[in-house]
């Protein structure tokens, strides 16, 4: 696969996290990629995009612009009406905002579950779904149903069970945008770590200028729609630990998205 080039890139801040799929195996290629449903107006244009394998991405862009959508496409729940695009054969773990965890069951089982649907045995169901609930920081609550959990920890069942499906593509649809800050900053610390304990390829939808930027090892923007990727930003180490370094970049960013929102206001 080739790597495709993306309109208007901008900022190409040398990172030593190897921001940018350049010199990595390509997971994702989105190539032209179109959605339009029925005969309404294009909800997705001429997405051109790559993700290298083991790359965090974060996506970026106004309400309605076709995010979701675009994930939809990836993880296969949807088709594009023009373009292609190419994925991981084994395809991609799905995390949406809302936890959407089986109420009856407790945290281990709706991690045991999302076991059982790949065919995984009794005996092994259970040790791999201890080690899963104990990378997320819940061995302690392993017993407990959802209404037993804080919002934050549902959030981690919920990110052990995408775990469990075992695919080399995580999509994240916004599922830290309905906690409270603290606990946002908390999983997001959760998140990197098992980012980089696992290897896994993740494409991240916010809304949060700053998530993108604190998560991100490259943020791409989308226009109003139709969506399309308008824009890239490399995200450095620096960005990470410097606090300056992170205002400016994340004003820079918040200044282009106001821009392509006005736009099409």
């Amino acid at each position: 696969m080739t790597e495709l080039l993306i309109a208007d890139a901008t900022t190409d801040t040398p990172s030593t996290r190897e921001a940018g799929g350049a010199n990595r195996a390509p997971a994702v290629v989105l190539e032209n990629l179109g959605k339009r449903f029925g005969d309404g107006a294009p909800v997705l244009d001429n997405v051109n995009a790559t993700v290298g394998q083991g790359e965090f991405v974060a996506l970026l862009g106004a309400s309605g612009c076709g995010k979701s959508t675009l994930l939809n496409i990836i993880s296969g729940l949807d088709v594009p009406s023009a373009g292609a695009l190419e994925v991981p054969e084994d395809g991609a773990a799905f995390m949406f905002q809302d936890s959407a965890l089986f109420p009856w069951l407790s945290a281990r089982g709706n991690v045991e579950l999302a076991l059982k649907l790949r065919g995984v045995g009794r005996a092994e169901r259970r040790i791999r779904a201890a080690e899963l609930l104990e990378l997320v920081n819940l061995s302690h609550s392993v017993a407990k149903r959802p209404h037993e959990l804080s919002g934050g920890m549902r959030q981690r069942v919920a990110l052990a069970r995408a775990l469990a499906q075992d695919k080399p593509l995580l999509l994240m649809d916004e599922p830290f945008a309905a906690l409270d800050a603290i606990t946002r900053d908390l999983l997001h610390n959760e998140l990197e770590r098992v980012w980089k304990e696992t290897g896994r390829t993740i494409i991240f939808v916010t809304h949060n200028v700053r998530e993108a930027v604190r998560l991100g090892q490259r943020v791409l923007l989308l226009s109003s729609r139709p969506g399309k990727v308008v824009a890239q930003w490399n995200v450095s180490d620096e960005h990470r630990t410097d606090a300056g370094a992170a205002g400016e970049l994340t004003a820079d960013i918040t200044a282009r998205l106001r821009q392509e929102i006005r736009k099409h206001a």
